[in-house]
């Protein structure tokens, strides 16, 4: 990823509303009687029945499901004490990772204390109104007494995530590279580099998880942390070692396993060259770890190696664990997070890791087919299953241990709220990035003199998503990005009508007359027709000089098509159009919303299959719903049989394809309603992701109406049964739909091949 500017970061903090996250109603607020059931009458009742029993806050409140991260600002990231202020937007980021992951609502608490005793009074004051407590960026040693004083005296889950959170990940990883080099627990010798809370933490882990506490070395700014030293911690006291090491590079000598929380670049190759055969190393520093990983595989290339980094393999980080451990805690409404319950945990995650990887994980990792081995041995964190595994797991093993207040007996149905929960709202966005920057393909914006596309491609170049090609007047786009400052630095421009593009426009004109001669095109017509953008720029993607063509931006969706029909050509009898609604609760693909105004039972047939095929390509497995007005012959029309007979036909000929229909949108969409109404239906009781529409009018006309009146984030068109990835753009799209359409289109470029 790129250097994110100073600029960059506070314009992405401050803009539109300031700060990342918001406070939302959950209940109707419409009416005078809904808001005399929120506030003043109503509200009342629930006080009395909590009054009277105060377990019943968790029935009447968001209690349940309300997380405080709470700090003092005195040792943020790798800033240090910067104050309780300059902390906030550290706390927010976390509240909204704990919304998308774990679908855990976040107050974040900033208190302007120093001292332990004050510190945990606050806190012990405003817990009433958390159903848990994440303590954040506490300076050490403050921030043990902290933990252990509030873990002790409320009675919710209270968790210090930059101990615990790191322990947990790197202890699953831990437990998977022994496991990968054949070596046990309780033999390893391992060096940490590092004695903060992290550090400490892990080892206290280590050791429960059966590491032997006298086989552990740890180093701070001082070197090696001995029993001679006057000047250590009672947390430090405690890994003391009596062995004659004075220096990280002494200690490195034959040991097993090095881990790193400390500061950049403070490990060498030749230290790592001292270490034992199969070596462990975790260098966790961030942003630069103790030694680069390149520097680590080649100084050993038998090790396992584990950094904080996303860019590399075995990425440690706590976003694995920390979510997921609270949602199990808060679901059994758990008094503590336990050490049953961490080493659960730990356990969880390292066996995900060893089982199969789900296809829109390997997706999201450029179609890579991950498997347990010495680069995955821990999960990704976009992996599905880490709500459903880690939460029950923790959940679990808060019953058995006895800090539980609330049984859960069903499983299965606990699973199934998990992934309700899950958030899958941006998920697609983000894999499609990680594709689209793995496999940056040339980008060919056709309307390159307009703001909104110059932008984006900006924004493109700037987050390593694509190489952007701009077509125009070179002057009016040097001019236009200078008065909007915009940053066109190694973007190519390409101006076709300037004097030194004649050969190339003569040369694209010579393989386009060959092609449309027999189509009334002159050589002189097929000249001119390569000085309009559309035309050269297909040319372009014609000839490998480009992998995607984008257009529509000013141009009507017939107009912007054209040219690239007339060149590049359909691979299939007939084109379909897809817009992506990226919702809570995972995508819906929208089909035919752009091509087909009312398509014949053939056409309607080839749409459902090039659909079926594109979503596949998204790595979903679609499970479709034709829509209508009617619901399974209920009315007898020409189109309603239209759709009846497209549905045996696929039936019949793809057995395994979930597909289903005539219905409405409602039974489509509200599988309890589907499955009251009509069990047989071939979809059961799965989640329609795919909606097909009888005719362009009633597709284009529902995508529209929901694109205005939600906040759903929305992608498309995606063109689907060109020979080559061709995109249409909507008139006046945004920067930010430009931006995701040519993310997408990188995607469907690269899947081609």
């Amino acid at each position: 990823m790129r250097d994110i500017s100073r600029r960059e970061a506070l314009d992405f903090h401050s803009k539109n509303r300031p700060g990342k996250i918001e406070v939302v109603p959950t209940k109707r607020y419409r009416t005078q009687r809904d808001l005399a059931l929120a506030y003043s009458p109503g509200v009342a009742e629930p006080c009395i029945s909590i009054s009277k029993r105060k377990s019943d806050v968790y029935k009447y409140t968001a209690k349940s499901n309300l997380v405080g991260v709470v700090t003092n600002g005195s040792a943020v990231l790798g800033l240090g004490d910067i104050g309780p202020e300059a902390a906030k937007p550290v706390m927010e980021g976390k509240g909204l990772l704990f919304k998308i992951y774990a679908d855990i609502d976040v107050f974040d608490i900033e208190l302007d204390v120093n001292d332990i005793e004050s510190f945990i009074a606050a806190v012990k004051a405003i817990a009433p109104t958390f159903g848990g407590i994440n303590l954040e960026d506490i300076k050490a040693p403050e921030c043990f007494e902290i933990e252990k004083r509030l873990s002790s005296e409320l009675s919710i889950p209270v968790m210090h995530d930059d101990q615990h959170g790191t322990a947990i990940i790197s202890g699953a990883a831990l437990l998977n590279s022994l496991e990968l080099v054949n070596k046990k627990i309780d033999k390893i010798k391992i060096v940490v580099n590092g004695a903060g809370a992290a550090a400490i933490s892990c080892m206290q882990l280590y050791i429960r998880l059966g590491v032997k506490r006298k086989n552990i070395v740890l180093c701070d700014s001082k070197g090696v942390i001995s029993k001679n030293r006057t000047d250590l911690s009672k947390q430090k006291r405690s890994f003391a070692t009596s062995r004659n090491l004075k220096n990280l590079s002494q200690a490195m000598i034959n040991s097993d396993v090095f881990i790193g929380l400390s500061v950049g670049n403070v490990v060498t190759q030749k230290m790592l060259k001292t270490m034992s055969k199969k070596p462990i190393v975790f260098a966790m520093a961030n942003p630069d770890p103790e030694i680069s990983y390149n520097d680590a595989r080649k100084a050993r290339k038998d090790a396992i190696i584990a950094t904080g980094r996303s860019d590399f393999p075995n990425q440690v980080n706590n976003v694995l664990g920390f979510p997921y451990i609270f949602r199990g805690a808060l679901d059994v409404r758990a008094t503590q997070i336990n050490e049953s319950m961490k080493v659960a945990a730990v356990r969880a995650i390292a066996a995900i890791a060893k089982e199969p990887v789900p296809e829109d994980v390997n997706l999201a990792y450029h179609g890579k087919n991950l498997s347990f081995g010495q680069e995955y041995i821990i999960p990704k964190p976009n992996d599905p299953r880490l709500i459903t595994r880690v939460s029950a797991a923790v959940a679990k093993a808060a019953i058995k241990s006895g800090v539980a207040k609330k049984e859960i007996t069903n499983w299965d149905k606990y699973e199934e709220f998990l992934i309700d929960r899950l958030g899958l709202d941006n998920r697609l966005i983000r894999s499609f990035n990680r594709i689209a920057k793995e496999n940056k393909k040339r980008v060919l914006f056709v309307e390159a003199d307009n703001y909104n596309v110059l932008k984006a491609a900006e924004i493109l170049k700037m987050e390593g998503l694509c190489d952007p090609m701009l077509l125009g007047n070179e002057g009016f786009i040097n001019s236009l990005s200078l008065e909007n400052g915009i940053d066109l630095s190694d973007i190519k421009i390409i101006d076709v009508k300037k004097a030194e593009m004649r050969e190339k426009r003569h040369e694209f004109a010579s393989i386009y007359y060959g092609m449309r001669q027999r189509k009334g095109i002159t050589l002189n017509q097929a000249r001119r027709m390569m000085r309009d953008r559309g035309y050269f720029g297909a040319m372009m993607l014609l000839q490998n000089e480009a992998d995607v063509f984008l257009s529509g931006v000013t141009r009507s969706y017939p107009e912007a098509l054209r040219p690239a029909l007339e060149v590049v050509g359909k691979k299939t009898s007939i084109l379909a159009g897809i817009y992506i609604v990226v919702t809570k609760k995972g995508p819906i693909f929208f089909a035919d919303t752009t091509i087909n105004k009312n398509p014949s039972e053939d056409e309607l047939y080839e749409i459902c299959l090039l659909t079926i095929e594109a979503v596949k390509r998204f790595g979903i497995k679609p499970i479709i719903s034709i829509l209508s007005y009617s619901n399974f012959g209920s009315s007898k029309d020409v189109e309603t049989q239209q759709i009846q007979r497209v549905i045996d036909r696929i039936h019949k000929e793809y057995p395994s394809v979930l597909i289903d229909g005539e219905m409405q949108a409602n039974f489509a969409l509200n599988k309890n309603k589907r499955m009251g109404l009509f069990p047989f239906s071939k979809l059961k009781d799965k989640k329609v992701n795919t909606l097909v529409f009888p005719n362009l009018s009633s597709g284009n006309i529902s995508y529209k109406i929901l694109q205005e009146l939600s906040n759903f984030e929305t992608m498309g068109p995606v063109l689907l049964g060109m020979n080559k990835s061709v995109h249409i753009l909507q008139l006046e799209s945004s920067v930010n739909e430009i931006v995701h359409m040519a993310t997408i289109a990188s995607v469907d470029a690269h899947e081609r091949k």
